[in-house]
């Protein structure tokens, strides 16, 4: 089954599954690799082998489903063969080859057997061929688990993050206990045949819904006919971006990154039902319920990726944050399939809908608002913390900056987290601003004036801890006074997430052009912009890291392998000078991303890295969610049609690129020109073709004036 865009696109473009390998990024350059996971878009069953990284050859278990990007896996599996030489079978683990993973499948060789698995949505098949009489090994990965064998079903529960997952298993022969370990949290299965077919599938409501998942989707022992399924649902997802040009290792990089983008959020709706966390109750509901949004990792583009791909998926997703919210009375950060998990900073569930809702998207505004509102206003602000204010964030909503503390002084607020994340008080003023902002927007949306002008006042908020004399976002105290005696480059998480002061320079998304005035003008904001990539670290690498392990792939101070990074290349739009856009995206890329296990320059957290990739090697970027207008950069392909919902296209031709030939000359859109280096959503929806002519040099006179918007006021201008 091709898909639908190769279909209707002339020339020899690229087969988008084929150009997938999900082993990319499988080794860490310093923190988390990616995982290879096979699932289907979106849907609950991931599976993916338990081991520290693609350089470990021992699988330990292969769980039966990742329950959280990342976090949790549960119902560990492992086929093992009698008197498995020195291993005891309670913490056997196998050593694996000739590996080979697709999104839709699994195989490899382990000692004694051969095993393949694929997936349909709340469910999974595996195939075992032994060598020799072998045994099947159920583990809780989270060591409160039961094992039951009953009228040939295997039935399982495992307790997890204060909820529990269950499993049905069916075998295609007879099975019998061989043993199981004192507390069930193991068992040992013996078939009676060589070669056996292990059916199962997972709920979070019971196990009797668990077999009703199973026998829904895999009714029978037909291995191919859920793979080409599965293949099927691939085919199709993937093929609604094509791409002509570039070598094959950036079509790998593409396509492998939009296959990333695809994975969450995950669906847990069970066919009518769905369990949830937010309120520990099963609802009734024939619409999906989405889980595992990373929210801080994701809000920059991947969501705003699916917003032009998937916009009523995206609805869907809203409106599960909206159930989440009525169910458990806050409106969540990282909304993870066992509730609210606060991680990171800022109120972006406020950037993700207002975005949605500049785009077209319909969703429950008047309810989401009320959420969002309460973030800001009545609870903590703290990173990694639920709960109402305390008392910086009343300091906060009074005097309009995060108090911070002078190098060695002691924390005096019990709810700040320590030791690792302490205040981070100067990117916390800048992510509530934004997000300030955001709610703002939606305000006046609903009509609600007085608010508008509190949000908007709030939205400001970032100037008060703005220090001209050097140029960027600095910590003030509680007195007003900047902190001294320390350096920019090295400031830890007692002032900035993850990044340094040079990074946090540029979180001003929503009002760019107030920065730059704050900067002295844009001559001068673009002259910080090039210093940021020019100022390098003069301390070991090993210092540097054990202070910002995750500001990796550094160049200069500009960090490519954290999230806030992302959107400042594309600054150069709004300074009139796109040519430096399309030289430093080419540079970022080319440099910092690979086909390799190594090829992802810092965490991939479930799609965050990967549409940057994605929206990059198009040619565009979404560079403030809430205000829908994309940034033009340099694409790294000669053709590149997106299929719009609609059955529209939107085509992006590069003619004449070539690795030489990135900058761009000229552009028309659907036939006229075009002298702005940035078009609208509402443009992009429409369908057409951004024609862009390339060359080897820089035209410095295109995009230098009719500038991207970027203002706080922007709706009334």
């Amino acid at each position: 089954m091709m898909a639908l865009a190769l279909a209707a696109c002339k020339g020899p473009y690229v087969n988008p599954l084929e150009s997938v390998d999900p082993n990319i990024g499988g080794v860490g350059v310093l923190l988390q690799p990616t995982r290879p996971t096979v699932q289907l878009p979106n849907q609950l069953v991931r599976w993916s082998p338990a081991r520290a990284d693609l350089l470990d050859d021992r699988v330990w278990d292969f769980p039966l489903t990742l329950t959280t990007h990342r976090l949790q896996s549960v119902f560990g599996f492992l086929p093992i063969a009698e008197g498995f030489s020195d291993r005891t079978w309670q913490s056997a683990w196998q050593i694996y080859d000739q590996e080979v993973t697709t999104p839709y499948d699994y195989r490899s060789s382990l000692e004694g057997c051969d095993i393949r698995f694929t997936v349909a949505p709340k469910s999974g098949i595996i195939e075992v061929d032994f060598a020799a009489p072998g045994l099947l090994r159920f583990h809780a990965l989270q060591g409160h688990g039961s094992f039951s064998l009953e009228d040939g079903v295997l039935r399982c529960s495992e307790a997890f993050a204060g909820m529990k997952a269950y499993a049905a298993v069916l075998f295609d022969c007879p099975v019998t206990v061989v043993e199981q370990a004192a507390g069930g949290n193991l068992i040992l299965l013996k078939p009676e045949a060589d070669k056996v077919v292990v059916r199962y599938g997972i709920s979070y409501i019971d196990c009797d819904q668990a077999l009703a998942n199973l026998n829904r989707e895999i009714p029978d022992t037909d291995f191919e006919k859920v793979r080409s399924a599965a293949r099927d649902a691939w085919e199709k997802t993937l093929g609604r971006i094509a791409v002509r040009g570039g070598t094959e290792d950036q079509q790998r990089l593409f396509y492998t990154s939009f296959w990333r983008c695809c994975e969450r959020m995950v669906d847990i709706s069970e066919y009518g039902r769905y369990y949830s966390a937010f309120d520990h109750a099963v609802h009734e509901s024939d619409r999906p319920f989405y889980v595992d949004n990373w929210i801080w990792d994701t809000h920059i583009s991947l969501e705003p990726l699916q917003t032009i791909l998937n916009p009523k998926q995206e609805e869907d997703k809203l409106d599960s944050y909206v159930q989440m919210y009525k169910q458990g009375g806050t409106m969540p950060s990282f909304a993870v399939v066992w509730g609210d998990w606060p991680a990171m900073t800022g109120n972006y569930a406020a950037v993700w809908m207002a975005d949605s809702r500049a785009k077209g998207l319909n969703f429950d505004v008047e309810t989401a608002y009320e959420g969002i509102r309460a973030n800001s206003l009545d609870a903590t602000l703290l990173p990694w913390r639920n709960g109402p204010c305390c008392e910086l964030d009343d300091f906060y909503n009074e005097h309009g900056w995060y108090p911070a503390l002078h190098p060695g002084e002691a924390e005096t607020v019990s709810a700040v987290s320590l030791p690792w994340e302490r205040r981070q008080a100067v990117s916390l003023s800048t992510a509530f601003s934004y997000a300030d902002w955001a709610t703002a927007q939606l305000a006046r949306e609903l009509g609600r004036e007085d608010d508008v002008e509190l949000f908007l006042n709030r939205a400001a908020f970032y100037r008060n801890v703005y220090r001209p004399d050097k140029k960027m976002f600095w910590p003030k105290d509680k007195e007003g006074n900047w902190i001294e005696g320390v350096d920019p480059r090295y400031m830890d998480r007692a002032y900035y997430t993850e990044n340094n002061a040079y990074t946090f320079q540029w979180d001003v998304k929503h009002d760019l052009d107030g920065l730059f005035t704050l900067m002295g003008g844009r001559e001068q904001a673009e002259k910080n912009l090039d210093d940021l990539f020019r100022i390098q670290i003069d301390m070991a690498k090993f210092n540097f890291f054990t202070i910002l392990p995750d500001a990796t792939g550094m160049v200069g101070q500009f960090a490519m392998g954290n999230e806030p990074s992302f959107h400042i290349p594309y600054i150069y739009n709004y300074l009139g000078s796109p040519w430096k856009t399309q030289k430093r995206i080419h540079h970022l890329i080319d440099n910092l991303f690979s086909d390799t296990v190594s090829g992802i320059p810092g965490d991939e957290d479930g799609g965050g890295m990967s549409s940057f990739v994605v929206f990059s090697m198009l040619g565009f970027f979404p560079v403030t969610p809430g205000i829908p207008v994309y940034a033009i950069g340099s694409p790294f392909f000669e053709e590149s049609a997106i299929t719009l919902p609609s059955g529209k296209k939107f085509t992006v031709r590069a003619n004449g690129y070539s690795a030489e030939n990135k900058y761009i000359q000229s552009a028309r859109l659907n036939g006229k020109a075009l002298d702005r280096s940035w078009f609208t959503h509402e443009e992009l929806m429409a369908g057409g073709v951004l024609d862009l002519e390339m060359g080897p040099k820089p035209n410095k006179e295109w995009g230098r004036d009719n500038l991207p918007p970027s203002n706080i006021n922007w709706k009334l201008e």
